[in-house]
């Protein structure tokens, strides 16, 4: 027997086409390159044009070794130049690729009043694009395929980077100087305006959102569903995860992001089987950049299941659970801290044998979140810095305090916890409650079918998790009343990381 496959969300994520769907534009530079000023001085590090990259091509000349091209485009700045100067006439032509994260060269040389022409070979595994100061873009380039910028007269050091969130903080820099005027040393991760680029590379505006810890849910607003249903029959789970970039997205606090999703929600979906039991995912990337995911739950090889796909992309990943526990799932495309900010993570649980049942379920993944503009991206230094503005159960701060959980006092109830990151810990605890089964990272600390623990009269108070780390507690609620499920790092609850046990007779 086989789960029912989930259908694909019908949102789709915005974003400029990839070059491999972008028509050439016409006017396109000629390709032959002229070199700089006879004796002009280079900038340390910088490479003149029309010289050997590493890789042994000729910058601005493709040749045998260069990675295949599906696709090319031009993306022209209308003659406009750095810097206002008269240009010569001149044209050079420069090839830039792709290693890891960042471009080779990183550093582009040439005369002064030369217009320049840049070749973006995404020679990368994964989505890249260049944006010059002033605004001129490649647009969106998938792995394997290449993009024309023409970056204008170029009479002053320029510097581009790529937009995609967490890229520029990565190293996806590149320096243009004009017969050897150093380029100006931005701070990675910001922009000539000082913010990261969004996700159609045009510059972020404003300064980041501002939080209103007082607020109401907004109206029609439905928090995810923490409530848990028991582990589905049949042994084989077919699933279908498709990828979205979701825009304006509620994340409490009178905020709303961008968020990266799995199905359309952060989390995505909570998967829940048994010991031996086989997930089938098929992942579906509809999203304008490059995504993967990587299922803690799995004992798999990485190289391909984890690879990351570009738009329009699918692949299967495939899974055995052989062990018990709550594990964390996440989008794995460099930088993961960005990603998994976004919202692209979930839990699989794994019902260890002889699970007792419970009169209530509930799961509860803390996360964080780090905002740029209102309505934007992930601010991906903030990200590096481990600075989240709110904190947050099921990817919105403070929607279980605002909407509570429901439980009847004498009950029974497991909370099943999570701490998805990227970053931070999490301590969690609920006011008024003592835990008499405590069970983390795959073994029972307290209580379960064997009694650990009980010839001590032991109990717990908190469940203590690194990120990437989860488990379950359970308590019998005494008497109606509010119980505040928190992270006892009370800093971070108070960012929203807080959810209400609302317990009645």
């Amino acid at each position: 027997m086989t789960d029912t496959p989930d259908k694909p969300s019908a949102a789709s994520g915005a974003g400029e086409p990839t070059a491999a769907s972008t028509a050439a534009s016409p006017g396109t530079a000629s390709a032959s390159s002229a070199p700089s000023a006879p004796g002009a001085p280079k900038a340390a590090g910088a490479l003149p044009a029309r010289t050997l990259d590493r890789r042994g091509a000729i910058l601005g000349v493709a040749t045998a070794g260069a990675a295949v091209v599906v696709g090319t485009a031009i993306h022209s700045w209308n003659g406009a130049s750095q810097g206002g100067a008269t240009g010569s006439g001149a044209t050079t032509e420069v090839t830039v690729t792709v290693e890891g994260m960042r471009f080779v060269p990183d550093t582009i040389d040439v005369a002064s009043g030369d217009r320049l022409v840049i070749t973006l070979e995404n020679t990368g595994d994964q989505v890249h694009d260049l944006v010059l100061e002033g605004g001129a873009t490649t647009g969106r380039v998938a792995a394997g395929a290449s993009a024309r910028l023409d970056a204008g007269v170029i009479s002053g050091p320029v510097e581009g980077w790529c937009s995609i969130a967490g890229h520029r903080a990565q190293g996806m820099v590149l320096h243009i100087t004009a017969s050897g005027q150093a380029a100006g040393a931005a701070q990675p991760s910001q922009t000539a305006a000082g913010h990261d680029h969004g996700a159609h590379g045009a510059a972020a505006s404003g300064p980041s959102a501002t939080p209103n810890l007082e607020v109401p849910l907004p109206d029609g607003f439905t928090p995810f569903d923490a409530a848990l249903a028991p582990a589905p029959a049949g042994t084989v789970h077919q699933h279908t995860f498709t990828v979205t970039e979701v825009p304006g997205a509620y994340v409490g606090a009178g905020v709303t992001q961008t968020r990266w999703t799995f199905n359309g929600t952060a989390p995505g979906p909570v998967l829940r089987g048994k010991v031996g039991d086989t997930f089938e995912i098929t992942l579906v990337n509809n999203g304008s950049m490059s995504h993967s995911i990587d299922f803690h739950a799995g004992i798999v090889s990485p190289d391909k299941v984890m690879r990351s796909i570009n738009p329009g992309e699918s692949l299967v990943y495939s899974f055995t659970a052989e062990q018990a526990g709550i594990w964390l799932y996440h989008c794995s495309t460099a930088p993961m801290s960005v990603h998994l900010a976004s919202g692209m993570h979930g839990a699989v649980i794994i019902d260890p044998d002889g699970l007792a049942a419970v009169d209530r379920e509930y799961v509860l993944i803390q996360s964080e979140l780090y905002l740029g503009p209102e309505g934007g991206q992930t601010d991906a230094a903030k990200v590096a810095a481990k600075t989240p503005d709110l904190m947050c159960f099921n990817g919105v701060a403070f929607q279980y305090a605002l909407a509570p959980l429901a439980a009847k006092a004498g009950e029974r109830v497991r909370f099943w916890v999570m701490d998805a990151g990227p970053s931070l810990p999490t301590s969690f605890h609920v006011v008024g409650l003592q835990f008499d089964t405590v069970f983390f990272e795959g073994a029972y600390q307290l209580g379960g079918p064997d009694g650990v623990g009980r010839s001590w009269r032991g109990g717990s108070q908190a469940l203590g998790l690194q990120p990437a780390q989860g488990g379950f507690v359970e308590a019998v609620v005494p008497a109606a009343g509010s119980y505040a499920a928190v992270t006892h790092a009370f800093a971070d609850m108070e960012k929203g990381a807080k959810a209400i046990l609302k317990a009645s007779e």
